[in-house]
C-alpha cells in the first residue's frame, strides 16, 4: 500500500515495530503463554492492515487495556474453583486433613482405616506387617486426594485388609510433618536413653502432653488401637513389639530423615512405640500420676 516501502523492507519494519511491543523484547513467541500474549498479537494483526504504522506507545497502551479486562474473570475464576476444593488426605499437614465426624482432631482417613481393621482384622495374623498390592492402594489415595468428604467403606477396594493397613501407613509415611514432630524428635530419642526407668516414663508422658493438638489426639487415636491389636496377638501374631517394627520408623522420625538418624536412632523408634502401646492407657490417662509406680 505504501509505495515507498519494497516489501520486504515493509515487512522488516512491522517485524522490529512488534518486537519494541513485545514482553521479552526479543524474538516474538508464536504461541502467546497469557492474555498480554494475545493482546500484543491483536494490536500486531490491526497494524498490519493499516496503511501508517502506530508508535510503539500506543501498541503498549492497547495491550494493558486488553490483557486487564482478560485477567479480571480469569482470575475471579481461578479463585472460585479453589474455594471449592474439598481438602487433600495425603502429603498435607495433620490440621489441613478432612477431620473424623466423632473427632475434629483426628483426620477421617485414620479413622476410616482403623475402623476396617477392627472391625474384621483382629485376628487377622500378620496384620500391619504384610504389604496390600500397590496398584490399589495408589488408586485409593488418588481417589482419598481428590477431597472425598465421605469414604464408601462397601467400595470393593476398602474390603482387602492389607490394602487399608498399607494405607493407614502411607498416610502417616506421607506427613510432611511427622506425628511426633520435627521440633521434639531429638528429645524423644534423648529421653529414651534415659537410664532410671521411672524417670524415662515420666520425660516420654510430659513430651506427648506437649505435642500440638492434632498431633496428640492422632497418636492417642492410633496407640489405642494398636493397643487392641496386641490384645489379640494370639490369634493375629501382632504384638507390641511386631507392631513397633513395622510402625517406629514411620512414626518416629523427621521430615528429612537422613541415613545416619535412621541407623542409629533405629533401636530408639522400636523402643519409643513399643513403650506407649504397652502403657498407653497410662500415657494418655487424663488422671495424675500420683504415687504410682
Amino acid at each position: 500500500q505504501d509505495p515507498g516501502f519494497a516489501s520486504q523492507a515493509l515487512i522488516s519494519k512491522k517485524l522490529n515495530d512488534y518486537r519494541k511491543v513485545s514482553p521479552a523484547g526479543t524474538k516474538p513467541d508464536s504461541s502467546p503463554k497469557g492474555p498480554r500474549g494475545l493482546g500484543i498479537r491483536a494490536e500486531f494483526l490491526k497494524q498490519a492492515g493499516t496503511s501508517a504504522p502506530r508508535s510503539p506507545r500506543q501498541d503498549t497502551a492497547g495491550t494493558k487495556d486488553e490483557s486487564s479486562s482478560q485477567k479480571a474473570p480469569w482470575g475471579i475464576n481461578i479463585m472460585k474453583k479453589n474455594k471449592k476444593s474439598a481438602p487433600r488426605a495425603f502429603g498435607v499437614r495433620l490440621e489441613d486433613c478432612q477431620p473424623a465426624p466423632d473427632n475434629k482432631n483426628v483426620p477421617l482417613i485414620v479413622e476410616a482405616c482403623c475402623k476396617v481393621v477392627e472391625d474384621r482384622g483382629l485376628e487377622y495374623m500378620g496384620i500391619y506387617r504384610v504389604p496390600g498390592n500397590n496398584a490399589v492402594v495408589s488408586s485409593l489415595q488418588e481417589q482419598l486426594n481428590k477431597g472425598a468428604t465421605e469414604i464408601n467403606l462397601q467400595d470393593e477396594r476398602w474390603q482387602d485388609l492389607n490394602v487399608i493397613s498399607s494405607l493407614l501407613k502411607s498416610f502417616f509415611r506421607k506427613l510432611p510433618e511427622p506425628l511426633f514432630t520435627d521440633d521434639k524428635y531429638n528429645d524423644f530419642i534423648e529421653a529414651n536413653r534415659i537410664e532410671d526407668a521411672s524417670e524415662r516414663m515420666r520425660t516420654l508422658r510430659k513430651l506427648i502432653r506437649d505435642l500440638p493438638g492434632h498431633y496428640y489426639e492422632t497418636l492417642k487415636f492410633l496407640v489405642g488401637h494398636l493397643k487392641t491389636i496386641a490384645d489379640h496377638s494370639e490369634k493375629n501374631k501382632m504384638e507390641p513389639r511386631n507392631l513397633a517394627l513395622v510402625f517406629g520408623p514411620t512414626l518416629v522420625r523427621t521430615s528429612e530423615d537422613n541415613m545416619t538418624d535412621m541407623v542409629t536412632h533405629m533401636p530408639d523408634r522400636y523402643k519409643i512405640v513399643e513403650t506407649l502401646i504397652q502403657h498407653s492407657d497410662w500415657f494418655f490417662s487424663d488422671k495424675e500420676d500420683k504415687g504410682e509406680k
